[in-house]
């Protein structure tokens, strides 16, 4: 069998990266989540003091950054040069940054390029804003996540709830809709659903059920590919 790269994209909430988790761990592929990448260089910008505008801060930040991505106890830890992040970067004040972070060219470019490496060799469920239109626009499989707005908010306020944040429902309903319009109208990679990837409504659907419908498509994509007769 051929190993695939699984593209999935989605807006925040719509439950990337649980899916994408769950299908890597079915499949015995590697996961990788790109917005955690994108959070961890918001995290150090934040913590030297570097605005998104400033290029060439970025530049030289960008020239001594480590990110690494590794398993632990079912869990996927995100290490930013050598230490554990995986709990700082999801806080609401870098969900705030990591907005007009991830719209500078130049972190992208950085973070595409390190993404493309990380997934050449295939067998990898990869997930965030802009895999199946940019990092892997030839993906071998391409899922396009969606969900009602009121039902990423209450999953995302478990979330925050289970990291010991509280935030009301209105709150973060507001930060997520400010959020999608940011993503789909930047300029650069904008959220959008890629050529031919399979549009799948979250809303009312389980975990199980979001995984089972991805990784039944894996499998059938998996085989090997009969050649056509010529006529």
């Amino acid at each position: 069998m051929r190993k695939l790269v699984i593209a999935i994209d989605g807006p925040a909430g719509s439950g990337k990266s649980s899916t994408a988790r769950s299908v890597a761990k079915t499949l015995g592929y590697r996961y990788l989540d790109t917005g955690a990448m994108y959070r961890a260089v918001a995290l150090k910008m934040l913590e030297q003091g570097v605005e998104p505008q400033d290029s060439r801060g970025i530049e030289e930040l960008l020239r001594e950054i480590r990110l690494e991505q590794k398993e632990e106890s079912g869990k996927t830890r995100i290490l930013l040069d050598g230490k554990d992040v995986t709990d700082a970067i999801r806080t609401p004040e870098i969900s705030l940054w990591v907005g007009p972070v991830s719209e500078n060219p130049t972190v992208r470019e950085f973070l595409v390029r390190l993404q493309r490496e990380m997934g050449k060799k295939g067998g990898v469920v990869v997930e965030g804003r802009d895999i199946g239109t940019v990092v892997f626009p030839d993906a071998s499989l391409k899922i396009y996540l969606i969900a009602d707005l009121g039902e990423r908010a209450r999953r995302r306020v478990r979330d925050l709830h289970g990291q010991g944040i509280v935030q009301t429902e209105e709150e973060v309903r507001e930060a997520l809709a400010k959020r999608d319009e940011r993503d789909s109208t930047r300029n650069h990679s904008p959220l959008q659903a890629a050529a031919g990837a399979i549009v799948v409504d979250t809303t009312d659907l389980t975990l199980e059920g979001q995984v089972e419908k991805i990784v039944s498509l894996a499998r059938e994509r998996e085989k090997p590919q009969k050649l056509k007769k010529n006529p």
